[in-house]
């Protein structure tokens, strides 16, 4: 099969032929017909990310049909033919409350989605939402699961309750601001380009600011009508000052990643007299997949795509991603 591979940090990837997976004891055979990029990846070629081994094929995130099963596949399981989706981590642990030690997320070590064909436990393997092309299916698993996790089983954004997410442009601020809207609640963005501040409102926000605006916290709660129960970030760095600003009180903070660096400090008045409550997520358990996944069934929701490359391409796809010009997820056509 022909699978998209990493032999070296700071290195192009490589279009090859490698062996076609076998499933193993309760593991399912994936035909994928498309994949979704994230940042991790463009972090695994640039050497930014722990515990790197190489080479690998890339990829946490895709979408198929059921081509075989391996022996003693659990009864239920999806048959041969149907369309599926996989949860894009493995071995979170028993706990809700966070992943065991040993948790990795698909695509390095273990091979990925960027491919022809994968493998999957049974257990990660669930059936795609059905009014979900296999673009829009792929685009859904970690930003989808990353989404759901600091929204509601971190944060606990409620039916009424005003959200901010920060950053909207990349695949899991979309998504989240998608899932609040959905779930009832009243939601406005930021970003640093008035261009992706324009096409808010058609995902059902009720408005947002540009970052680099002064007084952009003043500015947006006065639009608002008031400050934010629930903020959702993934920047941290010099900035994050500002979002305790913005938070209302007793209101909760929820960061999932760092691009801007470390905070470096918290002004600890603004966070006890305010009651505020700051909180880290990182993925999501299978719990949290299959809740998001009824979520999206519920809801008709349809992740944002924004642009779709033949696998063959993926480096382009690739460097897209690196420049940050993306609204949406960034997806591979296989098959």
């Amino acid at each position: 099969m022909k699978a998209i591979q990493l032999d070296a940090v700071h290195q192009p990837v490589v279009l090859r032929d490698v062996p076609t997976p076998v499933p193993g004891p309760g593991e399912i055979l994936i035909k994928l017909h498309a994949a979704a990029l994230n940042h991790r990846d463009v972090w695994i070629q640039q050497g930014q990310y722990a515990g790197i081994e190489l080479p690998c094929t890339l990829g946490a995130d895709g979408a198929g049909e059921v081509a075989a099963w391996g022996p003693g596949v659990p009864a239920g399981a999806p048959d041969v033919g149907s369309r599926v989706i996989i949860y894009p981590g493995l071995r979170w642990g028993p706990a809700q409350r966070a992943q065991a030690k040993d948790f990795v997320v698909r695509g390095m070590p273990d091979p990925g989605t960027f491919a022809e064909y994968t493998v999957a436990a049974a257990e990660y393997v669930r059936p795609l939402p059905a009014h979900l092309s296999a673009a829009q299916g792929a685009a859904l698993p970690l930003a989808g699961l990353t989404a759901y996790r600091a929204a509601f089983s971190r944060a606990q954004a409620q039916l009424g309750e005003r959200v901010l997410v920060t950053g909207i442009g990349g695949g899991v601020a979309i998504v989240a601001a998608q899932l609040c809207v959905a779930r009832g609640c009243e939601v406005w963005g930021t970003s640093g380009s008035d261009e992706k501040l324009a096409r808010l409102p058609a995902l059902g926000l009720r408005g947002g600011i540009n970052y680099n605006a002064a007084n952009w916290v003043k500015d947006l709660v006065k639009q608002a009508g008031g400050s934010f129960d629930v903020i959702i970030d993934s920047a941290a760095g010099a900035a994050f000052e500002a979002l305790l600003d913005a938070a209302a009180p007793g209101g909760r903070i929820v960061f999932y990643g760092g691009t801007l660096g470390n905070i470096p400090q918290i002004p600890p008045g603004k966070v006890f007299w305010k009651q505020l409550s700051i909180l880290g997520s990182s993925m999501g358990s299978a719990q949290d997949f299959e809740d998001l996944l009824a979520l999206v069934e519920e809801k008709q929701i349809v992740p944002v795509v924004d642009e779709i490359f033949p696998l063959a391409e993926a480096e382009a796809a690739l460097r897209r991603m690196e420049a940050g010009h993306q609204f949406g997820k960034i997806v591979l056509q296989i098959t």
